[in-house]
């Protein structure tokens, strides 16, 4: 019987596990090349009426700010891309960020100690196969959802992670939206859930084997010689 620090502990490590997949799977979707080719696909040029090199330094601008830092005020032929909402939005959302790169670096923290001063092994891994099982449930169910109703899953989201009205722009003024805009956040969404999916069932095939109690073999040699009554 598990005392409740050791479920506890158990939860933690899936929950760490969980994290630290879909913050892998973020990853390449903050890069200019995976960006630039949504944004062609999304038709960005026509929302926005910039050309490619316009477009491409405007967005490469935003990126790096949301990465690294910075005020958000790239202009584009002198003119500011984004106006003073937008500019707080992408704050707003760089905070987000920063808070899944701070949890991210916890969670290896814990995942790190457990590895090291856990003494049951094979339930330190069968934690992190439940927590990845767990993850890879949710977003198979949020994808669900998504394909009937992603307005409204899109706009939970928002509602959980930023102030009340402050994600909301007009695709016909505002360049945000026209830069980053429906097509790109939908198509995005549903490559970034298949590539937690994946990474969540690897490491959960991973983990079960790692889990599993080793199999001890017997050599023809050891085995012990049964001898009849009378022979």
């Amino acid at each position: 019987m598990k005392t409740i620090g050791e479920r506890l502990g158990s939860v933690l490590i899936g929950v760490a596990a969980a994290i630290v997949i879909v913050t892998i799977a973020i990853v390449p979707f903050l890069t200019p090349a995976w960006v630039s080719f949504e944004q062609d696909r999304a038709q960005a040029t026509a929302w926005t009426r910039y050309t490619t090199t316009e477009l491409r330094s405007a967005t490469d601008a935003i990126l790096a700010d949301l990465v690294v830092g910075g005020d958000f005020a790239v202009e584009v032929g002198g003119q500011p891309v984004l106006n003073e909402r937008e500019r707080v939005h992408m704050a707003d959302v760089r905070t987000v960020f920063r808070g899944l790169w701070t949890l991210a670096a916890l969670s290896l923290l814990v995942l790190g100690v457990a590895a090291v001063r856990r003494g049951d092994r094979p339930g330190t891994w069968r934690a992190v196969r439940r927590g990845t099982l767990g993850l890879t449930v949710g977003i198979v169910v949020a994808g669900a959802v998504g394909l009937v109703a992603f307005d409204w899953l899109f706009e939970v989201f928002h509602e959980v992670f930023f102030p009340a009205g402050s994600y909301l722009f007009n695709p016909l003024t505002d360049r945000l939206v026209q830069l980053f805009p429906f097509q790109f956040w939908d198509e995005t969404a549903t490559v970034v859930g298949a590539v937690i999916i994946g990474l969540s069932l690897v490491v959960a095939w991973f983990a079960g084997r790692r889990a599993a109690p080793p199999v001890l073999e017997v050599s023809p040699a050891s085995r012990a010689v049964v001898v009849e009554p009378g022979s």
